[in-house]
């Protein structure tokens, strides 16, 4: 006879409680994040689109560099993960912002935004919620490992949750910047020359 502590159940049978002894962690961790979330302890202060949109520049200079893991939210309350970029200031030039809608019936529609190809854009308190980014990169005096938490070299409110990777710098430098991302905050941002487009079809900025 089978004790009834045994968890194990015959092949193509369904174990309640060894189901049930596997979801709450990750039941327990996922109600973590939405509270974080609501609490605004997490990456984006509103309810992100359903979209990503892309993000070029020639260059970009920063002072008061930190980057570390996050979720946002979107309108659904659906988690989604993101790497944090916090920059206290930054510029950036020829500046380049995309993202592509499909319509039923219309196809592709493109809005592009271009800045900063004479005057550099100018942000201050800058947070990017990216999914990708690539360039070529030089930091000054960098901190790799640091708890999110402890962040203290960019913006005041840039730190994420307690025990997760992290990393700092002095400053940073990235030419040829490439970035794919759910959401950007900025405490001011200028953007000298702006231009922007919406027009049938893909055109985006990489």
């Amino acid at each position: 006879m089978q004790d009834e502590h045994d968890l194990t159940r015959p092949e193509g049978k369904v174990s309640w409680r060894r189901f049930a002894l596997l979801s709450v962690p990750a039941l327990t961790l996922t109600a973590a994040l939405a509270v974080a979330v609501a609490n605004g302890a997490l990456a984006a202060s509103f309810a992100v689109s359903g979209q990503q949109f892309k993000v070029s520049a020639d260059s970009l200079s920063g002072e008061g560099f930190a980057q570390y893991g996050s979720i946002d939210a979107n309108a659904r309350d659906e988690l989604l993960p993101v790497a944090v970029t916090a920059i206290r200031t930054a510029k950036l030039n020829n500046l380049c912002q995309s993202v592509v809608t499909t319509l039923p019936m219309v196809g592709d529609i493109s809005l592009y935004l271009s800045a900063g190809r004479g005057t550099p854009v100018e942000a201050r308190d800058l947070f990017v919620d990216a999914t990708q980014l690539s360039g070529d990169a030089s930091f000054r005096n960098i901190e790799i490992g640091r708890d999110a938490s402890t962040l203290d070299k960019g913006p005041a409110d840039a730190q994420g949750m307690q025990d997760l990777f992290a990393q700092q710098a002095d400053t940073v430098s990235i030419s040829n910047l490439r970035q794919t991302a759910w959401a950007t905050n900025a405490g001011t941002f200028k953007l000298s020359g702006l231009s922007m487009s919406v027009s049938k079809g893909k055109k985006e900025c990489f």
